[in-house]
């Protein structure tokens, strides 16, 4: 069974807890003592999050800034799911909620960040066309166009495609398994007088050319609309009145997408979507959700990461490789010069035993952890990748730099990578290395 493919917009939801005892003296305004602040994906990212909860293989396509508020939702995402970064416009969408004693007092919202077109989405057609279900969570910041261009390129999906909309996102496609508009999407989805969530249902099943419509209703659970004609009203099996609802569309979206992707009937799949809402409400929604944050801001990046941040911005990726053992003054002199070559410089460097079996049993002198070490110091240098093989072939397939830069050393000849390079279109330059450096002379020198 494929992945569950979800493709949307993600926010950083965060939410500012505190107690509230007394008023501003300088305004009829309460004023919060902060005791935490807790930070969670929002939107497309966490329906996503709440499938891999669920036990599923998820991989998350979805726009991402380089700006703190994306590098802390990378964090929160990148040990749950696989991440499929694209490239935003703007700043990271950030939602903040002023709470106290579990109630929202106020919401302060910031970031522009809509997304734009990268030049290739090579690892997402990939994900799509191999999917067990793919659920489209439109938050109206672009995301569902690049989900109307992979959809587009199946023809008619041959897996469930659960589509949650937005007023002011992207029409669904025709032929979706289920549509998941709230009733107040509903209600701006059917223009003119509203006509209750049974009607709404039917119209919209019309009007999408969907195999079902389903309008979730809050407590009162969803009118859910066939192709054959049928109409269900599935109830909500625990009323959490009262109580923040905060998420309970993505819980919905992503346990139906999971229970069509499972072989669900699409009216099973709703009550199971409907079910998990509503017990995800009464355990407190979305302000309920724990992520372990990574600070990967102040982390390096990995290899991959980088690779696919500098693909999706439009940028050049530069790759180089050697063993770096001893790092002297002719490899930082060709790094800055492999790293002014391009956007970003992923240097790849061999293991411990690889450096054994090319260069004898007494090297290397330095292991490879401190070696990885110094080279991520380096300014030039964007991320390190460790490989054990004798020959860079398969950390190259892995990156697929747009430029391979071999040191002046190299005297010519047939290149071990040559073929996956071609393969590629990737370009490989030859760096002159400084006079009278290198490794072995340092060696020499000090014994």
């Amino acid at each position: 069974m494929g992945p569950l493919v979800v493709i949307g917009d993600t926010l950083l939801d965060v939410d500012v807890e505190g107690d509230s005892e007394r008023l501003c003296p300088d305004a009829p305004v309460p004023v919060i003592d902060v005791a935490a602040e807790r930070a969670r994906p929002g939107g497309a990212g966490l329906a996503a999050l709440l499938a891999a909860r669920d036990g599923a293989d998820v991989v998350l396509i979805t726009a991402i800034g380089d700006d703190p508020a994306g590098r802390r939702l990378c964090g929160l995402l990148s040990d749950e799911l696989e991440l499929v970064r694209l490239p935003l416009r703007g700043g990271t969408v950030r939602k903040t909620r002023i709470r106290s004693r579990g109630q929202t007092l106020l919401r302060i919202d910031t970031g522009d960040g809509e997304a734009r077109r990268a030049p290739e989405h090579a690892r997402a057609a990939e994900a799509v066309a191999g999917a067990g279900a793919v659920l489209v969570a439109d938050y109206g910041r672009g995301v569902a166009r690049v989900a109307l261009e992979l959809l587009g390129g199946m023809g008619v999906p041959a897996v469930p495609v659960v589509w949650d909309p937005h007023p002011k996102g992207e029409r669904p496609p025709p032929g979706c398994a289920l549509v998941t508009p709230s009733e107040a999407e509903a209600r701006e989805l059917c223009p003119g007088p509203y006509p209750g969530p049974d009607r709404a249902a039917r119209r919209l099943l019309r009007e999408l050319r969907a195999r079902a419509v389903a309008v979730t209703a809050g407590t009162r659970g969803a009118s859910l609309a066939r192709s054959d004609g049928s109409l269900t009203r599935i109830p909500a099996p625990v009323l959490a009145t009262g109580q923040d609802a905060c998420g309970a569309g993505d819980r919905l979206a992503s346990a139906a997408a999971l229970a069509l992707r499972a072989g669900a009937d699409v009216e099973e799949a709703v009550t199971i979507g409907v079910g998990e809402a509503s017990r995800f409400v009464a355990r407190g929604g979305a302000a309920a959700v724990r992520v372990q944050e990574q600070e990967l801001g102040d982390r390096p990046r990995t290899a991959v990461e980088v690779a696919e941040l500098t693909r999706a911005s439009g940028g050049r990726l530069i790759a180089t490789g050697g063993c770096f053992d001893l790092l002297h003054a002719g490899h930082v002199s060709l790094l800055r010069r492999a790293r002014a070559l391009g956007d970003a410089l992923v240097v790849c460097v061999n293991s411990d035993a690889s450096v054994r079996r090319l260069k004898g049993p007494a090297r290397p002198v330095v292991d490879v952890r401190d070696r990885v070490e110094v080279l991520r110091a380096l300014s030039c240098v964007d991320a390190v990748l460790v490989f054990d093989e004798d020959t860079p072939v398969d950390a190259i397939e892995l990156l697929r730099p747009d430029v391979w830069v071999k040191g002046g050393d190299y005297e010519g000849g047939h290149l071990p990578e040559s073929e996956v390079l071609d393969g590629l279109g990737a370009e490989t330059v030859v760096l002159s290395l400084l006079p009278g450096r290198s490794t072995t002379n340092l060696i020499r020198e000090i014994r």
